[in-house]
């Protein structure tokens, strides 16, 4: 500083107003640390909007267990049935409304429940396909089970209409995607008693579709049908219906029937096109029990 006030002092004219202003310049920016230092710590205002927080899983909690049987395909795509056992699953936070639910409709937990609007995860179990149960699949290999988990987002626009979608990935049998879309026009007949009918569609990747309806070299050679590279895509769509009604509080009984034509390269695998059927009709029953229980 000592030199520039003396350059200054000696200069004149233009670069003397040049050197004032640097000199200026300089003395600020020397300034600026201590400046900064004396000056208190200020805060940044708040957002115009509350940041969304997932709710606690603590409190109380409405499980709905039961079982049913289902007449269903022996696998996907063929076209003879058989009586299997399925469970059934549901759990919502204790008081608030018991949501419809459809037989399609994943094991899930609605962790966000607006009432109108519910979301959370979801799971679904797929099971094995053992070639040697069905003369149909001789040649064709085994598939493992598989466990499909995602979850769902599902809309009332009114208390008699509901729209369901569900994004699982699949673990085990199946390493691909599958995406479930539907929508429930729910009806009461008469007191406990209603009725739903809605249309269905799935989604399926190629990694979920492959293993189930693809032809490899080997097993072309091993079954006699034709090698078939099983894309994914649009895997199906159909309808469904349902009767339920609420025996007391806590027991429910339903029954229904789900009608789903396949697409896509699901319905020209040459299992199905020669050995099955596009065709998949499911009919059920059911018994269900809810109770309460407390999460701490």
């Amino acid at each position: 500083m000592k030199y520039t006030v003396e350059a200054i002092r000696s200069s004149s004219g233009p670069l003397r107003n040049i050197l004032v202003a640097l000199n200026g310049l300089l003395g600020a920016i020397i300034s600026l640390p201590s400046t900064a230092s004396a000056q208190t710590a200020f805060a940044l205002p708040a957002p115009p909007f509350e940041l969304p927080v997932l709710p606690s899983v603590s409190g109380n909690w409405t499980v709905m267990v039961g079982v049913g049987g289902e007449y269903r395909p022996n696998f996907e795509g063929s076209k003879n049935s058989k009586l299997n056992p399925i469970p059934i699953f549901t759990i919502r936070r204790a008081g608030s409304a018991d949501p419809f639910r459809a037989p399609r409709d994943s094991a899930s937990i609605a962790l966000i429940d607006f009432g109108e609007l519910r979301a959370g995860p979801a799971a679904k179990f797929v099971p094995g396909r053992k070639s040697f149960n069905y003369t149909e699949l001789n040649g064709l290999g085994d598939v493992n089970a598989a466990v499909e988990v995602g979850g769902f987002v599902e809309y009332y626009p009114v208390d008699w209409f509901r729209m369901r979608s569900e994004i699982r990935q699949g673990l085990g049998g199946h390493h691909g995607a599958v995406a479930d879309l539907s929508a429930d026009f729910i009806v009461p007949v008469i007191q406990r008693l209603a009725v739903s009918a809605g249309p269905r569609f799935t989604w399926e990747s190629t990694q979920a579709t492959s293993p189930y309806f693809g032809v490899n070299a080997v097993q072309a050679a091993a079954s006699g049908l034709p090698i078939f590279d099983a894309k994914g895509g649009a895997h199906s769509t159909g309808f469904g219906t349902q009767v339920m009604y609420r025996v007391t509080p806590q027991w429910e009984v339903h029954s229904y029937i789900e009608y789903e034509r396949l697409l896509g390269d699901a319905a020209k695998s040459p299992l199905v096109t020669t050995r099955g059927s596009v065709n998949q009709t499911t009919v059920g029953v059911g018994v269900s029990y809810a109770f309460d229980f407390k999460i701490r």
